[in-house]
C-alpha cells in the first residue's frame, strides 16, 4: 500500500488485480464506469460495447443506398449469382481444352481467319508494318511501328523527350511482373491457335500467355495520353486495344482472362509508378535542403 500526501489531502492506492471486472469499479472524472455501462444502449461483450450500424437502418436507408449506390448492389447480385454458378458448374476435364467465352463470342471471326491466312498475317502485320507518328506537331523518330511499337515509342518519348518518367516506369513494373507470373505458370497453347509470321513477337516462337503485355501497354501508354489531356490519340489508342483484343482472341493468341488481367494491370502499375514517384518526390524535397537529389522529378 502507497499513500501520496498532496496539498491538504492524500490519495490511497490500493493495488489491484487488472481484470475487466475491478476496472468496472474505477471513477474517472467522476463517473462511474459500471453505472455508465449499464445505461448503454448497445450490446456489452467483455471490454467493449458493440452498436451495430444496421440496426439503425430505415426503409428510406435501404432506397437511398439502391438509387445512389447502385454500382455497388450491382456487384452484390453479382457476387450472389456467381456464387450460385461456381458451386453448380460441371469442372473442365483435365483431358479437355480450357473453356473460353472469348473464343465463344469470336468463334466466327477465327473461322475467317482460318480460311484466310492472308488477312491474318495481314492483321498481324499491324504489330510490325511502319507508319508515321507525329506528336505536338513533331515526328518521332520519322516512323513508328503500329500497334506495338506506337506505345513502346509513346513510352519512351515521355521519359527521354518530356522528362516524365511515370509510363516508363509503370511499363518496367508491369512487364517485370508479366515475366515471373508468365514464368510461374506456363498456360498450353490453344489447339485453335493461328500463327503468322509477321505477328509479336516475331514468329511466334515462344511467348507467355498470362497476361497480355500488348493490352498493359496500350492502356499505359492511354493513361498517360489522359493525364496530358491527349484525349484524341488516348481515344485512338483504346480503340486501337479494343481491335488489337478482338485480334488476339480470333487467333487465339491469348485467352480471355489473359486480356482481362491485361487491363487491370495497366492501372495497377500505372497506379503503383505513381506512388513511387510521389514518394521519390517527397524523399528529393528532403534530399534538397542538404544539397543532394535522388531521382529525377516526375
Amino acid at each position: 500500500m502507497k499513500t501520496i500526501a498532496g496539498a491538504g489531502a492524500a490519495a490511497t492506492i490500493i493495488p489491484t488485480l487488472p481484470t475487466p471486472y475491478k476496472r468496472k469499479q474505477i471513477s474517472v472524472n467522476g463517473v462511474d464506469m459500471e453505472n455508465k455501462d449499464k445505461q448503454t444502449n448497445g450490446i456489452a461483450t467483455g471490454f467493449f460495447v458493440v452498436d451495430p450500424s444496421f440496426l439503425k437502418w430505415t426503409s428510406r436507408d435501404v432506397v437511398y443506398v439502391a438509387t445512389h449506390h447502385w454500382i455497388p448492389c450491382l456487384f452484390g447480385f453479382g457476387l450472389l449469382f456467381f456464387m450460385a454458378v461456381e458451386y453448380t458448374l460441371r469442372m473442365v476435364p483435365s483431358s479437355s481444352q480450357p473453356f473460353d467465352l472469348g473464343f465463344v463470342a469470336t468463334r466466327r471471326f477465327h473461322g475467317l481467319l482460318s480460311s484466310w491466312p492472308k488477312l491474318n498475317t495481314s492483321l498481324a502485320g499491324l504489330n510490325t508494318v511502319r507508319m508515321p507518328l507525329t506528336m505536338n506537331n513533331t515526328c518521332i523518330d520519322g516512323w513508328a511501328m503500329v500497334f506495338v511499337g506506337m506505345q513502346t515509342v509513346y513510352i519512351l518519348w515521355t521519359w527521354l523527350v518530356e522528362g516524365r518518367p511515370r509510363a516508363t516506369i509503370s511499363a518496367l513494373f508491369m512487364f517485370t511482373c508479366r515475366g515471373i507470373l508468365g514464368y510461374s505458370t506456363q498456360l498450353p497453347l490453344p489447339e485453335e491457335f493461328l500463327g503468322s509470321g509477321a505477328d509479336f513477337p516475331v514468329g511466334n516462337v515462344s511467348f507467355f500467355l498470362f497476361f497480355s503485355g500488348h493490352v498493359a501497354g496500350s492502356l499505359i501508354a492511354s493513361l498517360d495520353m489522359r493525364r496530358m489531356q491527349r484525349w484524341e490519340l488516348a481515344r485512338t489508342f483504346d480503340l486501337l486495344n479494343v481491335l488489337q483484343a478482338v485480334r488476339l482472341l480470333g487467333t487465339r493468341g491469348h485467352y480471355t482472362i489473359d486480356i482481362a488481367v491485361g487491363v487491370g494491370a495497366g492501372f495497377l502499375f500505372d497506379s503503383l509508378a505513381g506512388k513511387y514517384l510521389q514518394r521519390k518526390t517527397i524523399a528529393n524535397s528532403v534530399a534538397a535542403m542538404d544539397g543532394s537529389k535522388l531521382f529525377f522529378s516526375s
